[in-house]
């Protein structure tokens, strides 16, 4: 028996596609599919899809964050395995089966998916898009092939039933669960056929925000786990994006494109570290819209 979940907040306009993605699939597992949301306009499309296919269900989720809403799933969900997306994003299809096939190992207690830009390459920022989302394949790749712990992606991740009780409210889900599920003993998996497509931001404010939002998500990692291996630095992403400088653009307004991301990234982890270390403004768990993306 396999779970489903979409998490998803103020999303009337891409719930109904996320939720295609996945009942139009031939899944080799029984399974349930539930969307958690707190607002009355995704819930009613929901509840018509439920009308519909009886095993689609609606949790209600009271609004105070994904986090919070997850905690809140855990003791509700009664699937074997436990797959988790959103729902302004789509999976590609066969993608929930890829995904268990490495969940029915059982060597594997966490599996991420392989998320893909949908904006247009076309454009500066849909560039960065394609860009970061090659990057982070190929680091996620790379650590899983040499079995080694990697983060994964909310946008499409899953694990085991009975590994997970409770997670923090002020960091990253999908980094701290596939943590306590490595230090468990159990190896993180990459499934790197199974695609979630993910519309990204359209104005350079939207993309600031989201960026260091994601990035603040990971400032207290070490908090609760002090022996953290954070994958998402600066640091990190200035080491290896040098290797992309030559190798991924395709033309020569794409190689500008690619030096204006490290300005770009730099300005995001400043603006983060005056938040944190001289506001003393940090993460906390609570949904929150980046209207360019939906």
């Amino acid at each position: 028996m396999l779970s489903i979940v979409i998490t998803a907040f103020k999303e009337p306009k891409t719930i109904g596609r996320a939720m295609d993605a996945i009942l139009t699939q031939d899944i080799d597992e029984e399974y349930e599919l539930i969307v958690a949301c707190p607002d009355k306009e995704t819930r009613d499309i929901v509840l018509d899809y439920s009308k519909k296919y009886k095993w689609v269900k609606h949790f209600h989720d009271p609004g105070k964050g994904k986090s919070y809403a997850l905690n809140l799933l855990f003791k509700e969900l009664t699937g074997d395995y436990w797959l988790f997306t959103d729902g302004d994003v789509y999976l590609g299809d066969g993608a929930v089966n890829h995904m268990l096939k490495y969940l029915r190992d059982k060597n594997v207690g966490c599996v991420c998916g392989h998320v893909l830009s949908s904006s247009p390459r076309s454009t500066k920022l849909g560039y960065w898009s394609h860009l970061l989302a090659y990057g982070a394949h190929l680091a996620r790749k790379e650590r899983f092939e040499s079995n080694n712990f990697l983060e994964c992606s909310g946008y499409l991740f899953g694990f085991k039933n009975g590994l997970i009780k409770k997670i923090p409210l002020d960091v990253a889900e999908d980094s701290i669960i596939p943590y306590m599920i490595w230090k468990k003993g159990y190896s993180i998996a990459y499934a790197k056929d199974a695609y979630v497509y993910v519309k990204n931001p359209e104005h350079f404010s939207d993309w600031l925000k989201q960026r260091k939002r994601t990035a603040g998500a990971h400032s207290k990692l070490t908090y609760y786990a002090p022996e953290f291996p954070k994958m998402k630095s600066f640091k990190n992403e200035a080491l290896k994006g040098l290797k992309w400088v030559w190798s991924y653009p395709k033309n020569f307004k794409e190689f500008v494109w690619t030096l204006e991301l490290f300005p770009a990234r730099l300005l995001m982890w400043v603006m983060l570290y005056y938040e944190e270390k001289i506001k003393g403004k940090s993460y906390n768990d609570g949904w929150e819209r980046v209207e360019s993306t939906k």
